[in-house]
């Protein structure tokens, strides 16, 4: 049997890791400024996460959600605090696409309506309903239909008014900041706009956080640099450090029914004590305010750099755009002659995606390979 083959690979198997670096077998040594895809939170291999992981898997590694599972609830409550959603209600699943298609599942149980409004160039999973949700045609199917689902352009004040006055919308769906597409923010009017006419509406906004969440931007949620509070949230990428886990954060104004959702591998044992790791591990080190700072010097170095373009982002989501450079062309650059790993979204942006624990020693390491792969 052959892996099918869907994923364009680079000639490159880390086998080890630590904190922002990736090791091959043969020792060669990486600095990741991906995180494999906003994943890694708190940096590889934390001892922290690496012992709660081991000893929780040493006890129980899994059992289902027919029985009481206590991490679940400390999880709930670590979260709460961490994020400042204490009153809100949390369901665990396993990846992002699953997040957002149970949000708007319960969006859709809520309200009683069936259409979504969405963005242009929004991201929101390969799933049947979160790609259904997703402006790209070139991954949706002819199953995953788009007949419920409206697409206006991001930060467009005058077409979104006009979609929600003329139909009834159980949800909005709205990423805080675009990542996939290569790093668009949504402005902090625009998203506070959007939260009153949903309100005005009776419409669920739902804040997609996969990427943009859990500290990367400087706050815990992209969403409160505007101060609103979105009926239901998403997350996932660094809720675990790696392990696979999400979440969906729900509104004491949305009632619960059992059975509405449901998830098999959703908020085992291992997942839990992995998530929960992470929030002490970012309490502890203070990765929040981390990634503001380092990112804010990150960003503001770039934009010093007469080849670069254009610099979008917070913290330490960042999009880039260079004078003479395809994004694959950098990204392979930066790889494979400097030994850095980075991300790409679309044909010229680059993206940076560390994580949040990346040191500015490492930052300033990767500005002085950044600027000789430019000239």
């Amino acid at each position: 049997m052959t892996l099918f083959d869907v994923y364009s690979l680079y000639d490159i198997e880390p086998v080890k890791g630590s904190g922002s670096h990736v090791f091959t077998a043969d020792g060669t040594e990486y600095l990741d400024l991906y995180g494999g895809h906003a994943v890694i939170s708190i940096g590889h291999a934390h001892p922290k996460y690496v012992k709660a992981v081991s000893d929780q898997v040493a006890q129980l590694g899994f059992y289902s959600n027919s029985v009481q599972n206590s991490l679940q609830t400390i999880l709930a409550d670590k979260l709460g605090k961490a994020s400042g959603y204490p009153d809100y209600s949390l369901f665990l699943c396993n990846s992002g696409a699953e997040a957002n298609e149970n949000a708007v599942k319960l969006a859709s149980f809520t309200t009683g309506r069936d259409n979504i409004l969405a963005f242009g160039k929004a991201f929101h999973g390969r799933t049947s309903g979160a790609v259904a949700i997703t402006d790209n045609p070139a991954i949706r199917s002819p199953f995953n239909t788009v007949d419920h689902v409206t697409f206006v352009p991001l930060n467009d004040f005058d077409a979104v008014r006009t979609v929600l006055e003329t139909r009834e919308y159980a949800a909005v769906i709205i990423e805080g900041i675009q990542g996939v597409s290569g790093i668009h923010e949504p402005t902090p009017e625009f998203l506070q706009f959007l939260s009153e006419e949903c309100k005005k509406t009776g419409t669920l906004l739902i804040l997609d956080e996969i990427q943009s969440g859990y500290g990367r931007t400087g706050k815990f949620f992209a969403h409160q640099h505007a101060g609103i509070r979105p009926d239901i949230i998403t997350c996932a990428k660094g809720i675990a450090n790696g392990f696979p886990a999400a979440a969906v954060l729900i509104s004491p104004d949305i009632p619960a029914k059992k059975g509405m959702l449901g998830t098999t591998f959703g908020g085992n044992h291992l997942a839990c004590a992995a998530a929960i790791a992470v929030l002490d591990v970012m309490e502890e080190e203070n990765l929040v305010q981390n990634a503001a700072e380092v990112g804010e010097y990150l960003i503001s170095e770039l934009k010093k750099i007469p080849e670069v373009k254009d610099v979008r982002g917070k913290g330490l989501m960042i999009g880039m755009e260079v004078e003479g450079f395809s994004g694959s062309e950098l990204r392979k650059k930066l790889l494979f002659d400097h030994h850095i790993f980075t991300g790409g979204a679309g044909q010229f942006t680059v993206r940076l995606l560390p994580a949040l624990s990346l040191s500015r020693e490492d930052a300033d390491r990767f500005l002085s390979e950044f600027k000789k792969a430019v000239k």
